[in-house]
């Protein structure tokens, strides 16, 4: 495998630039940072679950904040380190949608509402991140180079040098 500093050719057999490790772990920590302050005032959340207005929602707020909460920080975690990030951030997606479409329409779909502009962009990129995986600086490929190491010869060297 040859490796150049913008582009690599991770064991999945996908090119991916490196320097897309920093977009997700951004991600990760933006969505661990909502998942503590979720957990902090649990209230917040529920209410906002409440406010959409669909019966299934109010009646199972509870549950669905314990949800987003956990679904947040534990997400947030695995994708800042690399790992599962592309079903972690299609189990996100959802959630997103949710906060554009009905907890920013509340506070007003203008530009000046800078929840709105931070909800859109992580939501842009949970999809870049479905479609483009973990990359080659995670956890994802580190464990599946690991796996080859023995069987096929340039996966050791790979994390090594």
């Amino acid at each position: 495998m040859t490796e150049s500093t913008e582009t690599v050719i991770t064991t999945s057999g996908k090119t991916q630039p490196k320097w897309l490790a920093l977009p997700r772990m951004i991600l990760g920590i933006i969505l661990i940072l909502k998942g503590i302050s979720f957990f902090q005032d649990s209230t917040l959340i529920e209410s906002m679950v409440q406010q959409t207005g669909l019966s299934f929602f109010d009646q199972n707020a509870a549950t669905i904040a314990f949800i987003i909460t956990y679904l947040n920080l534990l997400g947030g975690f695995f994708i800042t380190i690399g790992l599962f990030t592309r079903w972690l951030s299609l189990l996100q997606i959802p959630i997103l949608i949710g906060a554009v479409i009905f907890v920013n329409a509340e506070a007003g779909m203008s530009t000046s509402n800078p929840e709105l502009a931070l909800s859109i962009l992580v939501l842009i990129l949970l999809i870049v991140f479905v479609i483009k995986g973990s990359g080659p600086l995670s956890a994802d490929e580190f464990f599946r180079s690991y796996t080859n190491a023995g069987q096929k010869t340039g996966y050791t060297k790979k994390f090594f040098q």
